[in-house]
């Protein structure tokens, strides 16, 4: 792979939210999974703030991530992590999450990390990094991050769940508890065999859920 460099995003990058949210919802839909959909605007609000991550091989965009803030900084996660498809398969995800976690921790040294995701690879990614699988209840309660959901497809089963299970799998890194990162729990084939039930047992409720209608 050619050097990509990975730095912390700002109004010049503008230019490229539009690709970004692009990139982001092609590979959500590659996977067929849920996800809940962006705007450049958005993406352009969180490189204005700082709180973006974008990565580039010479001037091809490469990647990206942002931060968000939530509780009055009790709470920050990273969402949006994507790898332009030109540079999949080369350990980039990785790096820009490593560089947006430490950055963070930097930026936010009180708060609590934690993220929804269905990826396996993000999950292996977060292991790394100290992160632990916990319940939503453990997550923010504000309702402005649950909200950000309302795009996704799996939302009617989010709410039907009163917020508390989804085919998600809520992780939370917390900076009072370091030691946590010395302990690895991941375990690709039993999270992929729970993934498979909880979809299952979810895909079910939400035809419940359809019927109803």
């Amino acid at each position: 792979m050619e050097k990509v460099e990975i730095n912390i995003a700002n109004e010049n990058h503008f230019c490229y939210a539009q690709e970004i949210c692009k990139v982001i919802s092609d590979s959500a839909e590659v996977r067929g999974t849920g996800i809940a959909k962006r705007t450049p605007e958005y993406i352009q609000t969180k490189m204005q703030n700082s709180n973006a991550i974008i990565a580039f091989c010479g001037d091809k965009f490469a990647g990206f991530c942002y931060i968000e803030v939530w509780g009055h900084e009790k709470y920050v996660a990273h969402s949006g992590l994507i790898v332009h498809p030109d540079f999949r398969n080369q350990g980039l995800a990785k790096k820009i999450k490593e560089f947006t976690f430490n950055y963070s921790l930097k930026k936010y040294p009180a708060s609590k990390v934690f993220g929804i995701t269905t990826g396996l690879a993000v999950m292996k990614i977060n292991s790394d990094l100290g992160y632990k699988p916990v319940t939503f209840s453990e997550l923010t309660d504000d309702p402005k991050f649950w909200s950000g959901c309302k795009t996704c497809t799996n939302y009617d089963i989010l709410t039907a769940k009163d917020h508390k299970m989804c085919l998600c799998t809520g992780m939370l890194y917390d900076p009072a508890k370091k030691a946590m990162k010395k302990e690895k729990w991941f375990n690709k084939k039993v999270l992929k065999r729970l993934k498979n039930i909880k979809q299952t047992m979810l895909a079910s409720n939400k035809q419940l859920l359809l019927w109803r209608k």
